[in-house]
């Protein structure tokens, strides 16, 4: 089965919960005149790449994964080609800036856009992101002369960018950071280090390579107030824009990992051969606020991988499903049926499907929030829809990418013994989900963010104003008669107070019992995914209720879909909410030398 965009759901997530109409109608996309037949239009061109050139290459990808040769990066046959349509087509620049060759396009357009090719083709789209998220930290922070000499090309496509911040001893505290970065005194500064785990680290997609490391000067103070950001492109670029020589900087090893295995993750080594020239960005020992807004960048791209890939397997899983004969219709049929007419499988499908609408429109909420956020004249709107994104960010991360494992995990059950067997493919979306809660940020670590910078630092004021948005939504699931309304305004309002009471909790108790109430993050993560997505699914209900006699195959699935979901996925949260509240002393109870 091949992959096939779901562009009328994903229409109906941008115009309905959203706001598409509300987005097009700021300021820079107003004067553009883009509207819901514009944002249908761009998406159907995705859709038709998505599905024709970068879905058949997923399982060479898995099959005959990138390697090194000679030093030098070889990817797998097709990527390059299909990387240079991809540039060639302008996706790489559809959100920025006309003034370095983008399409200035609302990131709620270009987010259906980057799922498909998510969905297609995981190893593939990590090239992208990755670049994606070094354009706008160079955006945000740059000197004007690092933007014109490097984003314009990367913009186009014809550069492509990466994110240096791991390092043998400093994963995820990088505050061990140890390379250096020493000034030349022309401006530049010599980097000499290891970085590991750098995805398309190297490649033969493109003449220049634009990193961003993370390195310390010589006066830095320690820890991470001491960590600069510096532009080290492979090639240097000369005064008149061209490329000029080799920088010492050299990709040394390939990872050989569990999946996404056509994406280079290369082991970098800078500086061996006299120093690798780099550029500072912005001011000395300000880089992990720099690096931020690549990550935040990155860390909602990698959640909307997660929503891709278990879109992929769901699709997968009812087309397996709809074709495997095996044993009688409990209902008394009189020979086999396929398995998709089996209570249990079509409860799995369910569940996949739920999971993934839930997830999916909370993540297209939040892009909304932040076009918003960047576009509007209003202050007040712009700090409201900012925090409100900000706060999002870990949720749409963690929630959504240990959703996939879950959901994909389901896809192998489905297919039985054959998910099991490699030439399905099922089995790889398995595996390719498993990296999703650890990069870019483990789950834990977005759960500590959402804890201590999201709900701690403002005692919890848009944590609760989110609750009360979703209590108006209750109020107008109560003005419905419908029975799939009634069931989703009673779980609903269960799970409000049950994260409300968490809310509480983690306010109240951090202070007097930080390790109990920490012990409970990754849950509070958790029920912050399943209520808030839960709530786009209630909002999802109600429009697709008075649209019913529209398209009743098509809004009567997603009432269905949305009832599924109160009785399936928001009734687990009172449960998490209680093991949170009363069970954080537990969880630390034994010694190291007990387990």
């Amino acid at each position: 089965m091949t992959y096939q965009a779901p562009v009328k759901e994903m229409m109906f997530v941008m115009k309905h919960l959203a706001g598409l109409s509300q987005v097009a109608s700021l300021p820079p996309f107003a004067q553009a005149g883009i509207d819901a037949q514009t944002a249908e239009s761009i998406l159907n061109e995705s859709a038709k790449f998505a599905e024709e050139v970068v879905a058949p290459l997923n399982w060479k990808g898995d099959q005959q994964p990138s390697y090194l040769k000679d030093g030098h990066v070889v990817t797998t046959p097709g990527f390059k080609e299909a990387f240079d349509q991809y540039v060639a087509a302008g996706w790489q620049g559809i959100t920025h800036a006309e003034e370095f060759g983008g399409q200035g396009l609302p990131k709620l357009i270009s987010t259906p856009c980057q799922e498909m090719i998510n969905s297609a083709n995981l190893s593939f789209s990590l090239c992208p992101m990755l670049t994606e998220g070094a354009i706008e930290a160079l955006t945000v922070a740059a000197s004007e002369d690092i933007k014109n000499r490097f984003i314009p090309n990367m913009v186009s496509g014809k550069w492509t960018g990466t994110m240096n911040l791991t390092e043998p001893q400093a994963g995820s505290d990088l505050a061990l950071v140890r390379t250096r970065a020493e000034p030349v005194g022309d401006g530049t500064y010599k980097i000499f280090g290891t970085k590991i785990y750098i995805t398309y680290g190297d490649h033969d997609y493109t003449e220049n390579i634009i990193h961003l490391v993370l390195a310390r000067t010589p006066n830095g103070p320690e820890g991470v107030k001491g960590i600069s950001l510096f532009v080290v492109p492979k090639f240097l670029v000369n005064d008149n824009g061209q490329i000029g020589q080799r920088n010492d900087v050299h990709c040394i090893s390939l990872e050989h990992k569990l999946g996404i295995k056509a994406s280079p993750t290369a082991v970098l080594q800078y500086g061996d051969h006299g120093g690798a020239i780099g550029y500072l960005v912005g001011e000395e020992n300000n880089g992990l606020a720099y690096m931020f807004i690549m990550m935040n960048a990155a860390r909602f791209g990698v959640g909307m991988q997660g929503i891709a890939l278990a879109d992929r397997a769901y699709q997968k899983a009812v087309s397996y499903a709809k074709e495997r004969i095996q044993s009688r219709d409990l209902a008394g049929s009189t020979g086999p049926v396929a398995i998709i007419h089996h209570p249990d499988v079509k409860r799995m499908l369910m569940t996949m499907r739920a999971y993934v609408e839930g997830a999916r429109s909370l993540a297209y909420v939040g892009i909304a929030a932040l076009d918003a956020s960047e576009n509007t004249t209003d202050e007040k709107t712009r700090h409201e829809n900012h925090a409100f994104y900000e706060f999002l960010v870990p949720i749409i991360k963690g929630f959504s990418t240990e959703m996939s494992v879950l959901v994909t995990s389901l896809g192998v059950q489905i297919h039985g013994g054959m998910g099991f067997i490699e030439e399905t493919g099922a089995a790889q979306h398995y595996r390719d989900a498993r990296i999703l809660p650890i990069y870019e940020g483990t789950t834990a670590i977005q759960a500590n963010d959402l804890v201590g910078r999201k709900t701690l630092r403002d005692g919890g004021a848009v944590a609760q104003a989110i609750c009360k948005q979703i209590e108006r939504t209750e109020h107008e699931l109560a003005r419905s008669d419908t029975e799939a309304a009634k069931v989703m305004l009673e779980k609903l309002s269960m799970a409000r107070h049950a994260l409300e009471n968490v809310i509480m909790h983690v306010i109240t108790n951090t202070k007097s019992d930080i390790k109990a109430v920490f012990a409970g993050s990754v849950p509070y993560l958790q029920i912050c995914g399943l209520t808030l997505g839960g709530w786009q699914m209630a909002r999802a209900l109600l429009v697709a209720r008075q649209h019913l006699n529209d398209d009743p195959d098509f809004y009567q699935a997603k009432i269905s879909t949305a009832q599924f979901y109160a009785q399936h996925l928001l009734t687990q949260v009172p449960g998490i909410a209680s093991a949170i509240i009363e069970g954080g002393a537990v969880a630390n109870a034994l010694t190291a030398e007990q387990f």
